[in-house]
């Protein structure tokens, strides 16, 4: 058997973490699976890192910031949405922060080295209020 070719890219397996986290903290009944799930996530993270030589830098730590406060406004807005709460939430907007959501994790690619994901117009333009400063 030959090497796997197509493995997560460090910039998905932190966004993995990153929902595994949410999941963790709002899906009580599950809480122990996911407990299990972050740590095999941090595990291969630290893997990526010590097998790539990869140095971390601020700008890392901002899309980090990025990605996971993304993930959390699309949760809130994507469980309000289920939950008959259709006051300030808006389908677009989900589809608008995960085109910011895919800039951050690019961001951490570029830094890193690796795939990128090229599909980041997602409707972002249409949200200038989430805007991000890179």
């Amino acid at each position: 058997m030959t090497a796997r070719k197509y493995l997560p890219t460090l910039s998905e397996l932190i966004d993995r973490l990153s929902i595994a986290q949410l999941k963790e903290v709002f899906i009580k009944d599950h809480k122990k699976e996911y407990a299990e799930e972050i740590s095999d996530i941090i595990y291969d993270i630290q893997l990526h890192l010590e097998e790539n030589n990869v140095k971390l830098n601020a700008d890392t730590v901002r899309a980090v910031v990025v990605l996971s406060q993304m993930n959390l406004h699309i949760w809130h807005n994507e469980s309000n949405y289920r939950n008959g709460i259709k006051d300030g939430n808006d389908l677009e907007l989900t589809h608008g922060l995960n085109g910011i959501r895919n800039t951050a994790k690019n961001k951490i690619q570029e830094i890193v080295g690796g795939r990128k994901d090229y599909k980041i117009d997602c409707l972002a333009a249409d949200f200038k209020d989430w805007e991000i400063s890179w």
